[in-house]
C-alpha cells in the first residue's frame, strides 16, 4: 500500500491537481464538515497549498467518478483528512475531518520519506 501511495502521489494525482483552477463546494457537504468536524471550507482548502501533501486514489469509492484522499496540514498545523473529487478542473471537497491515529502514522511515514 505504501509504495502504491508514493507512486500515485508523484505521478497521476499531482498532475491532475496542477490542472485545477479552484474549489467547488456542495452546501450539504460543507455544512456536514462544519457541524460534525468543525472544519470550515477555507481551512480544508489550506492543505492543498501546504507541503507535504499526501494524495491517494480511493478505488473502493470511485465507481461513478474518481475519488481521492488528501492528508495534510492547515496553516494552524491542524492535521486533516480530506475526501475529494475533480469536476471540471475544480477540487470538489466531499468530506473534511481530523486525521485519525492510523492516518497520522501513515502521514508521518510519508513526511519522513518525502
Amino acid at each position: 500500500m505504501y509504495i502504491l501511495v508514493i507512486y500515485i502521489y508523484r505521478m497521476d494525482i499531482q498532475q491532475i491537481l496542477n490542472s485545477c483552477e479552484g474549489f467547488q463546494w456542495d452546501g450539504g457537504n460543507s455544512l456536514k464538515s462544519w457541524l460534525k468536524h468543525h472544519v470550515s471550507q477555507g481551512e480544508a482548502e489550506q492543505i492543498f497549498f501546504n507541503d507535504p501533501l499526501l494524495l491517494v486514489m480511493d478505488p473502493r469509492h470511485s465507481q461513478d467518478e474518481a475519488r481521492y484522499w488528501a492528508l495534510g496540514y492547515t496553516d494552524d498545523d491542524r492535521q486533516l483528512f480530506i475526501v475529494f473529487t475533480i469536476r471540471k478542473n475544480l477540487i470538489r471537497v466531499i468530506s473534511a475531518r481530523n486525521m485519525n491515529r492510523k492516518e497520522k502514522v501513515d502521514y508521518e511515514k510519508f513526511k519522513t520519506n518525502s
